[in-house]
């Protein structure tokens, strides 16, 4: 097991992770000191729990936004998809109408 010291709003905590996520975790801390640093910087120092739990709550509203986000991707994403079959089997029932109709002068035009 690895064992990151992170700093969060000047506190430093000590973390321990599965070998080989130390990085990772530095990086999440430097995420979670930034949003508590936008919270001092907006309503000052009132004490690092409120600072963690509402830098957690906007950190949450950010995954939450980004989810719903990515299910109106998927959803556009189907809706083309559905869309561009309808177009596709337009096309292709345009193509049959056309083949037909040709085919129909060919024989007009073979019968003396």
């Amino acid at each position: 097991m690895g064992q990151v010291a992170v700093s969060i709003n000047g506190q430093s905590y000590q973390i321990t992770c599965d070998d080989g996520q130390e990085e990772h975790l530095r990086s999440l801390a430097r995420l979670v000191d930034s949003r508590v640093e936008e919270l001092v910087s907006a309503i000052g120092q009132v004490g690092d729990m409120r600072l963690l739990v509402m830098a957690s709550l906007l950190l949450a509203d950010d995954v939450i936004e980004t989810k719903e986000q990515a299910d109106a991707l998927r959803n556009g994403k189907a809706e083309t998809d559905q869309a561009a079959e309808l177009v596709e089997a337009r096309i292709a029932s345009g193509f049959e109408a056309v083949a037909a109709r040709i085919e129909a002068m060919a024989e007009r035009l073979e019968q003396p």
